[in-house]
């Protein structure tokens, strides 16, 4: 499973044009430790999982997908982050945070 994770981890920090140094920042890990998440050789922490879905703007299951159609449906819809400051991704993280609060809420809501 955790090579499976790893390849997820890359290909979706790689399509969103991402540096293993930039998103290991906004982490707040060592790129190495980065590294070894993406080629499977140490299991990604859950709390590491959640905030990558949040950077990347996907949901977490998507780390763990095998069918590969269904892993490229996920990414044509996440948000393209190139080129921004880790502040700047961390801003992004924290809005959709913000966002997936209100839309849980509209559900609830929904279905009174």
């Amino acid at each position: 499973m955790k090579q499976i994770v790893g390849r997820n981890l890359k290909e979706i920090r790689e399509a969103n044009r991402l540096t293993q140094a930039q998103v290991a920042e906004f982490l707040g890990v060592e790129r190495g430790t980065l590294s070894n998440y993406e080629l499977g050789a140490r299991e990604a922490p859950y709390h590491v999982l959640e905030k990558l879905a949040d950077l990347y703007g996907v949901d977490g299951n998507v780390f763990f997908e095998t069918d590969e159609s269904r892993r490229k449906e996920s990414l044509a819809c996440a948000f393209r982050i190139a080129d921004l400051s880790v502040a700047d991704l961390k801003a992004v993280s924290a809005f959709k945070d913000v966002v997936k609060s209100y839309l849980k809420m509209c559900t609830i809501e929904a279905e009174k």
